[in-house]
């Protein structure tokens, strides 16, 4: 009788064997060109000004200012002088940072949210006292779709999305924060006008020692200096210029409700040139870490400033939708994709950059809210020609509304005020960006034309909340 043989188990061995080999190096081949992939994606780096104007640079024709960081930033890569925030004030327009979608879609937040965790219209009153004044987490896609496409995600800074504990910068994505939760601190004591923990690192209230703007700063050395086995994402919003129009060498001023506002033009001015200086420490440090040719770094403004700010030679001021309410300073550097020394015309918007950032990343935004901006950096990069464009804004506290449309170079703007009236405008850009010369009664076909699209994108953003 013959004896089992054992072949036929030894070659099935043999070929599991071999099979689990190809398995095993395939997986290790794909794990090797994911991270080689991820490692060669540019880093992101976001400075984030806060209330600072369109002529408050030198390289914006201020003539009474110094930012020599800022300037030879502006030398190095691109200057945009048709960049608009997304609303005329803080949290509209990092709302719609956060989710690459206009604000109005979110509802509560076409306004700064007060101190203290208060609603200032009517949607943002009936969502703060829910204690729901705040952006959800499932809308904040910047940070989540980074993250998600294998990026390190730090903010350090200003949030003013939300005071709750669900509204934290962690539940939007990023996996460290150090920063206050509402709009403006005192930049010695870190606190506001009001009883709530504003200074927070990750979840936990803190005290810290320092100038805030120095301490943000500092954060962002301390996170440059760390080993990096993922590109990153490095946000920072600083509370800078924003009052209290406090310098480094004012520590005996006392923030108070009477103060709290008012500065001159000098005051104003040490802290944009304080901030610029801590704007070069930044870009010194990623030169010095041999970062500087695989990171983009974007300054910009989240809109224009308030007096004793300027937003020359525009009209207007923050919390309107006139042209220095709105357009503000954007300089982008990319070394190897965007020219140095050039300017761009196209005009863009700060959900613009969202787009850009996750292109950046090779990130997507889930089907059910897609992106609304265009990515801008690469409209630079590449050269492109500059395209027609229709842009929205609407901002609302108390019983005014701010209402305006872009479409092409002619602008519409609708004004509510707390006391009823109303101001209206037609003024085209090219020829008036001082917006001086309302063309309402010569133009009134293309006044009808901007009316209606204006009326129809405020149909099509009602807030779901």
């Amino acid at each position: 009788m013959d004896q089992p043989t054992n072949k036929p188990d030894r070659r099935i061995s043999l070929c599991l064997a071999a099979m689990t080999a190809l398995l095993l190096f395939a997986t290790q081949k794909a794990d090797a060109d994911e991270s080689k992939s991820t490692v060669d994606r540019p880093n992101v780096v976001f400075l984030f000004a806060d209330d600072l104007g369109y002529g408050d640079l030198a390289c914006y024709g201020a003539p009474d200012v110094e930012t020599p960081n800022l300037d030879r930033l502006a030398r190095q890569g691109v200057r945009f002088t048709q960049h608009y925030s997304n609303g005329p004030e803080c949290s509209p327009t990092r709302t719609a940072l956060m989710t690459g979608r206009y604000q109005q879609h979110v509802g509560g937040l076409e306004c700064a949210i007060g101190t203290g965790d208060v609603g200032r219209y009517d949607d943002a009153i009936r969502l703060a006292e829910q204690h729901d004044l705040g952006l959800p987490s499932e809308w904040a896609i910047l940070p989540r779709a980074m993250r998600g496409a294998g990026y390190e995600t730090v903010c350090f800074g200003k949030w003013h999305l939300g005071y709750q504990p669900k509204f934290n910068p962690h539940d939007a994505g990023f996996e460290k924060f150090f920063g206050c939760l509402g709009g403006y601190v005192d930049y010695f004591t870190h606190r506001e006008l009001s009883p709530l923990d504003v200074l927070y690192a990750d979840r936990r209230p803190i005290e810290r020692e320092g100038y805030m703007t120095h301490l943000l700063a500092e954060q962002a050395l301390s996170f440059l200096d760390k080993e990096h086995d993922r590109p990153f994402l490095l946000y920072v919003p600083f509370t800078s210029p924003h009052f209290p129009f406090q310098s480094p060498d004012d520590r005996k001023r006392e923030t108070t409700a009477d103060n709290l506002t008012k500065g001159t033009r000098e005051e104003y001015v040490e802290l944009v040139e304080d901030l610029d200086r801590q704007v070069g420490r930044i870009l010194k440090r990623i030169d010095s870490q041999g970062l500087a040719e695989n990171t983009v770094v974007v300054f910009a403004s989240d809109n224009g400033a308030m007096a004793p700010g300027r937003n020359l030679p525009l009209s207007g001021f923050k919390g309107t939708v006139e042209e220095g309410g709105i357009r503000v300073p954007l300089i982008a550097r990319w070394p190897g994709k965007l020219s140095a020394g050039e300017t761009c015309e196209q005009p863009c918007l700060t959900f613009d950059l969202t787009a850009s950032f996750l292109a950046i990343a090779g990130a997507k935004a889930p089907k059910s809210r897609p992106l609304e901006g265009i990515d801008i950096l690469s409209h630079a990069a590449e050269g492109r020609d500059d395209v027609q464009r229709t842009l929205f804004w609407r901002g609302r506290r108390g019983e005014r509304t701010e209402r305006a449309v872009r479409h092409g170079d002619l602008k519409y703007l609708h004004r509510r005020l707390d006391d009823g009236d109303v101001i209206e405008g037609l003024y085209d850009l090219a020829q008036d960006p001082a917006e001086s010369n309302n063309l309402m009664k010569q133009r009134g076909e293309d006044l009808a034309r901007l009316r209606q699209l204006l009326a129809d994108w405020e149909r099509d953003v009602k807030a779901d909340r």
